[in-house]
């Protein structure tokens, strides 16, 4: 993608950008899978939908399940697998690494890839880095939506929560932000 268009030119307008700051042992990021779902329904491709991980330290799996998220994205079934984790937000408590792994295989992608991705820590920048930019812009708990300038926190209340992304996506997309 271009930074800038040529002069006298008008750029065609990307997706609009949902981030979606996430922890994939958190029971209430499970819940807001069915948003996401929705979300992903109702704007197909005019929207972006980001996982954005904020792993919590209350949760001790969580910083394993955002670089094996990872993983699954670079081996092109990242939400699958996201979906497939949170499902089972218990089973990641309980099992740890292990679940992941298995999750992996269970999806059929590369075990031993995700296997050595967790030994080897080599998604832990992007970790790293995302909960930074979410500690920065105010992210305190998960899930938490970033949408234009708009920043939603799902880790207090889901009530209402994806009424308020799609008026707001609604607002951006029709004015062709």
């Amino acid at each position: 993608m271009s930074d800038s268009a040529p002069a006298g030119s008008t750029a065609p307008a990307g997706p609009l950008v949902i981030d979606i700051w996430c922890e994939l042992e958190c029971p209430d990021c499970r819940t807001a899978l069915d948003d996401v779902r929705a979300l992903r329904a109702r704007y197909g491709d005019r929207v972006d939908l980001r996982l954005r991980h904020f792993p919590l330290e209350k949760h001790k799996h969580s910083f394993a399940a955002a670089q094996a998220a990872e993983e699954a994205f670079e081996q092109g079934q990242g939400w699958p697998y996201v979906e497939a984790v949170l499902g089972k937000v218990e089973q990641l408590a309980r099992d740890g690494e292990p679940f992941l792994v298995a999750a992996a295989r269970e999806l059929g992608l590369d075990a031993e890839e995700f296997d050595t991705a967790l030994v080897d820590g080599r998604h832990m920048l992007i970790v790293d880095a995302d909960q930074a930019e979410g500690k920065a812009i105010g992210v305190t708990g998960t899930p938490t939506y970033v949408i234009g300038d708009e920043r939603l926190d799902g880790g207090k209340s889901q009530d209402g929560l994806r009424e308020r992304v799609e008026e707001i996506a609604d607002r951006l997309l029709a004015a062709g932000l």
